[in-house]
């Protein structure tokens, strides 16, 4: 059996982890990190690599995998010992430190622990009409823009992604047409605007009813208040959200409202040594923006940074200060 001791283990390699990784390397703690994912980035760079996001601090826009390259940088500069391809089973706390077992058998003795695991595992909402298309031309996100070129498009979804995933294709597809059941979107409104203007054909209080073809897809049926007409298509995208699954963290005692972690204004979570940032962490007035991670991240690594050392402060003074 394989044992790692370090002073902090963060579970979870997406952007509010790698941020993690790099703060504790300024507050000096010695640092592992933990992804069930063989790379680094998260939820990022497994399904939004293409993705442009705006609500980073200092980025008019960014894509999505300059970001994770910009955060990997910035966190190996902790020299975090990382963790990729294996998931989190076992966690137990006690009065010194934090127990948490691999489930390659490795165990991680560590003085704390940031939880920063998205909302755990995913799984795609399903598209009714089509499962049995799911790589014969149905997906659930778009990691490359580059498959869909030239061809006619549909996007499922009246969220973030399926206005997002339609801006950045109508350039480079034949057509793109978004279907929603409701004429209200839970988009951006400043996105919805922009696809409104653009050459998207937008159907309402509709739904993709069918999808037809040999091997793959070449058109599907679509039922707008109760007529159905047919329309070319050789690639559906079903971006209708996922469903959170915590997995094995539901048995370690976490006290969880919504499939979210609860934790205080500490980022501290009701187990003793273990935090929590980003997406994952539910309180009073709690906002998902990788912005307010990054905040979260910082706040958890200052606060377990007393658990660790009880002599340290929670303020560790400015970056921008000299020595």
């Amino acid at each position: 059996m394989t044992t790692v001791d370090v002073d902090l283990l963060i579970i979870g390699a997406g952007p509010t982890g790698l941020y993690a990784a790099y703060y504790a390397g300024f507050r000096g703690h010695r640092i592992a990190v933990v992804d069930s994912l063989p790379e680094l980035g998260g939820q990022v760079t497994a399904m939004y690599p293409e993705k442009q996001i705006f609500d980073v601090a200092g980025f008019p826009s960014v894509k999505g995998r300059d970001l994770v390259a910009g955060l990997v940088e910035q966190a190996n500069s902790a020299s975090p010992d990382y963790l990729l391809d294996r998931s989190a089973t076992t966690l137990e706390s006690d009065a010194d430190g934090v127990t948490v077992g691999l489930d390659d058998g490795t165990q991680v003795r560590a003085g704390a622990v940031i939880i920063t695991a998205g909302i755990g595992k995913f799984s795609p909402r399903p598209l009714p009409a089509g499962d049995d298309w799911v790589g014969r031309g149905l997906e659930f996100f778009v990691p490359s823009f580059a498959p869909y070129a030239g061809k006619d498009v549909v996007i499922v979804g009246g969220g973030d992604s399926a206005f997002d995933w339609a801006l950045s294709l109508e350039p480079i597809a034949h057509s793109v047409a978004l279907v929603h059941r409701r004429d209200a979107f839970r988009a951006h409104e400043r996105t919805v605007q922009q696809v409104t203007a653009s050459s998207v054909e937008i159907i309402t209080r509709a739904q993709v009813t069918a999808l037809h073809g040999d091997t793959v897809v070449e058109s599907v049926d679509i039922e707008v208040d109760g007529e159905t007409t047919t329309r070319p298509c050789q690639a559906v995208v079903a971006a209708l959200g996922f469903i959170a699954d915590l997995g094995p963290m539901q048995q370690w005692g976490l006290e969880v409202r919504k499939r979210h972690i609860c934790v205080n204004p500490a980022m501290q979570t009701n187990l003793p040594r273990v935090f929590a940032a980003g997406d994952i962490t539910e309180y009073e007035g709690k906002v998902r923006l990788i912005a307010v991670g990054f905040g979260e991240a910082a706040t958890a690594v200052n606060n377990a940074t007393v658990a660790i050392n009880p002599d340290a402060k929670v303020f560790p003074g400015h970056s921008s200060e000299g020595s």
